[in-house]
Parts: C-alpha cells; sequence; structure tokens
C-alpha cells in the first residue's frame, strides 16, 4: 500500500494523507470505480477523491487538540512516510555533519577505546593502529548510504523494503532497533556511571542512569528539527569539557603497561568490535537527511560531510580511552575508581585537581551523551512504526516513550556487567550490520545503477510491486556459514577464528554480496522487473 499527501482544506496546519485503496498510481480511474470496489461509510466516502491514480481525503479530520498542541510546540508529525520532492527544502547540509559528530563526540568512544588495552591486551600504538585503519574502513558504507535519504526521500529501512520486501524487511528492522538501543543503552550507563562518580554513595549508577535517559527523551520526543538544532550546537560544551578533563589529568596517561607487540588475532578480534561501532549507522544515516534538498549539492559533498562527522570525532576519543585503559592499572586512584564506577570514575579522578569547577565539567561530560541517545531514540521509534501496518497511525513519540520504558531497566541491568555487555554488544552488532550494508550497496550500484528516482514513492508500502527479499534474506543467511566459524566471543569461538582471531564481520560483508549478485539477479530474471 503506498500513501500520498495534501495539504488539508479544512484549515489544519498539519500534512494529511490516507492509505491508497488497492489503485496502482499507472491507472486511470474515477472515484466512482475505485469507490465501488469498497465498502465505506457514507461520510468517509463524502470525504474522498481521486487524482492520478491516489485516493486522497479531502477533508480530513482535525487531529485531537492534545496532538495538535504536541506538533505546534515542534513535534514532528511525519514518521516513516516519504518525504516528497517539494517538503525536502532544508539547505543546511551541514547539518549532517553535525549531527554526527555531536552524537560522538562524548564520553561513549572512550570505554570503547578502553578495551582495546584493558580487555584485549593491546599495546597504546597497536591499538590506535587498529582503530585509525577499521574506522577509516568501516565509516564508509554509512556515508554513503546516508545520501539516499535526501535523494529517495525514504528513510534507511524504507529504503530497505526495495531490496529485502515490505514483510522480509521485518528481520533487519528488528535487529536495527535491537542495535540502536543497544547504543542507547551504552550512553546512558557511561553517562550514569560519570553521574555517580561525584557522590557514589549518594548517586548511585541506577540514578545517574535514569537521569540522563530522561533529559535525552525530551529532546528526541520533537523530532527532526530539534535533533538538528541539539547536534548543531552541543558539541561546543562537550568539546571544551573534554579537553579540561585531559589537561587536567592526561599528565597520567604516559604510565602505559608495557605489553607485547599485538598479534594478528587480536588485532582483527578488537578491529571487530570498531567495525560494529561505525558500520551500524548504515541502518539509520538516511533518517536525518530525507529533509534536505537534493538539487544544487554534489553528493560528494554530502558523502564527506557524514564521513568526517563519523570519523573526527571518534577516532581520537577512541584513542584517547585506549591511553586510559593502558595507564589504569598504573595509577591506583584510577584503578580504585575504574572499580567503582567505571570510567566515570576515571574521568572524576583525571578532575579532581580543579576542585569544585571540576564536579561541574563532570556533569557536562555525563549530559554530553544526550545527543547520542536522542538521535538513537528517533532512529529506534522509526524502526518500531514499521513493524506492523497499525503502527503507522501511531504517533512517533508513543514509540519514544515504549523504548525508554524498555532501556531504563535494560541499561541498569547491563551496567551490572559494563565490561562484558559493551564486548559482546559490539562483537556481536557488527555481523548483520554487514549483510545489511552488502545487500543495501550492491542494491543500488549495481541493480539499480545509481538511479535513485527507481526507489518509486508508490510502491514504497505496495508489498505485491517491492522485491519479495528473499535474494536479501538468502544470501545474509548464507554468509553465516563462514560468519559462525570466523566468530570469536567470550561465549564461542569458531575453529576459524581460533587461528585468525574474529572475522565475522569480514565474512558477513563479502559473501552477502557474493551471494547476492547471483541471487538478485536470478529474482528480478523471474519477476521480470526490479
Amino acid at each position: 500500500m503506498s500513501s500520498a499527501n495534501l495539504p488539508s482544506r479544512a484549515g489544519n496546519s498539519a500534512v494529511h494523507d490516507v492509505e491508497k485503496q488497492g489503485v496502482d498510481d499507472t491507472t486511470e480511474e474515477t472515484s466512482e470505480a475505485v469507490l465501488g470496489r469498497h465498502t465505506f461509510g457514507a461520510d468517509f466516502i463524502s470525504r474522498l477523491a481521486v487524482k492520478d491514480g491516489e485516493v486522497y481525503e479531502l477533508h480530513p479530520e482535525k487531529n485531537s487538540k492534545w496532538y495538535q498542541r504536541l506538533i505546534d510546540a515542534g513535534v514532528e508529525e511525519n514518521g516513516i512516510k516519504p518525504v516528497p520532492l517539494e517538503q525536502r527544502t532544508s539547505t543546511q547540509y551541514n547539518n549532517l555533519f553535525t549531527v554526527f559528530f555531536t552524537c560522538l563526540l562524548n564520553i561513549l568512544p572512550i570505554p570503547t577505546g578502553l578495551l582495546a588495552t584493558l580487555a584485549f591486551g593491546m599495546g597504546l600504538r597497536d591499538a590506535s593502529l587498529v582503530i585509525l585503519f577499521f574506522a577509516m574502513l568501516t565509516s564508509l558504507p554509512p556515508a554513503f548510504m546516508g545520501i539516499g535519504g535526501m535523494q529517495t526521500g525514504l528513510r534507511q529501512l524504507v529504503q530497505a523494503r526495495y531490496s529485502f520486501g515490505k514483510y522480509l524487511v521485518i528481520i533487519p528492522l528488528l535487529l536495527n532497533a535491537a542495535t540502536v538501543t543497544g547504543f542507547c543503552l551504552l550512553s546512558a550507563i557511561v553517562g550514569g556511571q560519570t553521574l555517580s562518580s561525584l557522590s557514589p554513595d549518594g548517586v548511585s549508577v541506577k540514578v545517574g542512569i535514569v537521569i540522563t535517559c530522561l533529559v535525552s527523551f525530551s529532546v528526541s520526543l520533537l523530532g527532526f528539527n530539534s535533533v538538528h538544532f541539539w547536534e548543531r550546537w552541543t558539541w561546543i560544551p562537550n568539546l571544551i569539557a573534554l579537553v579540561i578533563a585531559v589537561g587536567c589529568g592526561g599528565h597520567h596517561l604516559s604510565h602505559q603497561s608495557v605489553l607485547e607487540p599485538a598479534t594478528p588475532a587480536q588485532a582483527l578480534s578488537y578491529g571487530g568490535l570498531i567495525a560494529g561501532y561505525f558500520i551500524t549507522f548504515s541502518g539509520t544515516a538516511s533518517d536525518y537527511s530525507i529533509y534536505h534538498k537534493p538539487k544544487g549539492v554534489s553528493k560528494v559533498k554530502i558523502f564527506m560531510y557524514i564521513y568526517l562527522g563519523l570519523l573526527l570525532p571518534s577516532v581520537p576519543l577512541l584513542i584517547l580511552g585506549a591511553a586510559i585503559g593502558g595507564a589504569v592499572p598504573n595509577v591506583p586512584s584510577w584503578n580504585a575508581a575504574y572499580q567503582v564506577t567505571g570510567v566515570g570514575g576515571v574521568l572524576y579522578e583525571m578532575l579532581t585537581p580543579a576542585g569544585g569547577f571540576g564536579k561541574f565539567i563532570i556533569v557536562l561530560l555525563a549530559l554530553s551523551v544526550i545527543g547520542n541517545i536522542a538521535i538513537s531514540m528517533y532512529s529506534v521509534s522509526l524502526n518500531l512504526q514499521m513493524l506492523l501496518p497499525p503502527f503507522t497511525k501511531v504517533p512517533r513519540f508513543v514509540f519514544i516513550l515504549a523504548t525508554m520504558a524498555i532501556m531504563i531497566p535494560l541499561a541498569i541491568k547491563a551496567a551490572e556487567e559494563w565490561e562484558e555487555s559493551l564486548t559482546n554488544f559490539l562483537a556481536v552488532i557488527g555481523y548483520w550490520a554487514g549483510c545489511f550494508a552488502a545487500v543495501s550497496i550492491l542494491e543500488l550500484v549495481v541493480f539499480r545503477r545509481m538511479d535513485y528516482s527507481t526507489y518509486e514513492h508508490s510502491i514504497w508500502n505496495v508489498g505485491r510491486k517491492l522485491p519479495p527479499g528473499v535474494a536479501a534474506l538468502g544470501a545474509s543467511l548464507c554468509s553465516m556459514g563462514l560468519v559462525v566459524p570466523g566468530m570469536a566471543e567470550p561465549w564461542f569461538t569458531g575453529p576459524i577464528a581460533k587461528t585468525t582471531g574474529d572475522i565475522g564481520f569480514e565474512m558477513a560483508f563479502a559473501v552477502t554480496a557474493l551471494c547476492y549478485l547471483p541471487f538478485r539477479w536470478l529474482e528480478i530474471r523471474l519477476r521480470g522487473h526490479l
């Protein structure tokens, strides 16, 4: 089923739509012929008309007063429906840099980098090289895929319907929703630990998590414009706070543990974690560009905005985390603080020389994760709207409420086994994201020949016109034949990984790509069209 938008004639400022009732966009039929095939109430029929094969509601009912007040206050009304070309008017393309730059310019990358030295036993130099290489490599897919939002007017997982189909797309949809929620959990835990470090006896990590989630909720509630506005400016205090923390406690970073050179297995296993950190943005990148004007701007420029937005804040902070991890065992105060409140405790110890001002900086650092949680909540609410057809009618903010209600208790539980939770999460999510990115990129580049117009709005919700998704899902499942033997997790190490280290992400991307080419070709031949 497809949808279309038409301005209301009832004086309501919001844009309304009704779903297409079995009418092809190429079919010229009168409203009487269309309505004759359906049974509607008389009042509803009187409000319908047909134009260019689409059924419209001429006089849609107004929103309820409470919902209209939310819209008037700035809450984004549109959810997963395609954004027509005439509504893609934003020319603030540098927002696509700041939305990712601010999202990652916070304390979340620090514990991820810390794992390289504390958990994987790598030296700072080797950890830094692995971080730089895998970050540069795995930021490429999301930066490329992010161009599609402004070119198609479709959210990232709606675009995925043009390869996975309307129904099988539910699988990557659920995986993406779990991934994005997982990043929310990690951010909430780090923010909660940092707040708790101010007074471990008075403010527990659990209370810190709740405070962080509630503040983040208010930003993501309003939607696209508020997310972009927040991300456009809050990187400034985040950067200042991080620089002050390093300036106050950075002299201890020279006390690095002396370790053996990293083995290939260590480098590949930790590289898989870094891949999971970056490539998972492939599932959300287009969500933040669908209102941008596609004409008059170079695709290369948009690619670089997103690529640098992912890369520039993350690499230095990941390396900083690796440096902190290498020094923690050799600085007694840091080690003791880490045992109580994790990386938040270490940051507090770094800022101890600044006295009361240092505590203020700790609060800023704790709240720096809001930008990450806000865009994550925004994307997961869109994913949940796609799960079932009736969900498209549910306002987006309802799903944000539901996500927050689920996220808080999960974050509190995950915080109890922090390092293990972080390691398992980042490694596993890289596997499915590799499959998803391979399918999405090949679909656009090989089969649609970089023609974004083939992502037709008229069929975005018409299951019989979209691909069945067998090729995409089949290719992804075939890759599991090498992904599983190439996994190296605390709970399972495959026979290949015992020799090579974790190569699950690499196998997921490469094997899915190789299988998707013949599978999709055959699917197109059998259907006779894309």
